[in-house]
């Protein structure tokens, strides 16, 4: 199973981005997916996950600004991301979470300037 993020980029503070995570099978279906991110000097966290249910968490940090969705039909993640401030700065990740272990795409890198 590969997994593919994209959709980073620069933006204002304020501004908006839509991440999107494509995996090489249904692996989303009936797993839980979960965007992380990593910014510089600082552990990984877990920013938003969705259940297979669809079922929804977010960290208190986005939470109300950050919207993670699923397409299962087109083995599709997305995270929509607004009002984005300058400590959303990070290398974002999806992944999804599987029994056996969770499989990791490369990450994508969203800066927001001030």
């Amino acid at each position: 199973v590969q997994l593919q993020a994209s959709g980073g980029g620069l933006v204002r503070a304020g501004g908006s981005l839509r991440l999107a995570c494509a995996a090489s099978g249904s692996i989303f279906s009936s797993n839980t997916a979960v965007w992380y991110r990593q910014a510089p000097g600082k552990q990984r966290e877990s920013v938003a996950l969705i259940t297979s249910g669809r079922s929804t968490h977010y960290a208190d940090s986005v939470k109300g600004r950050f919207t993670i969705s699923r397409d299962n039909a087109k083995n599709m993640v997305y995270l929509q991301m607004n009002s984005l401030k300058p400590e959303d700065t990070a290398v974002y990740y999806c992944a999804a979470r599987t029994l056996s272990g969770d499989y990791w795409g490369q990450g994508t890198l969203v800066t927001v300037s001030s």
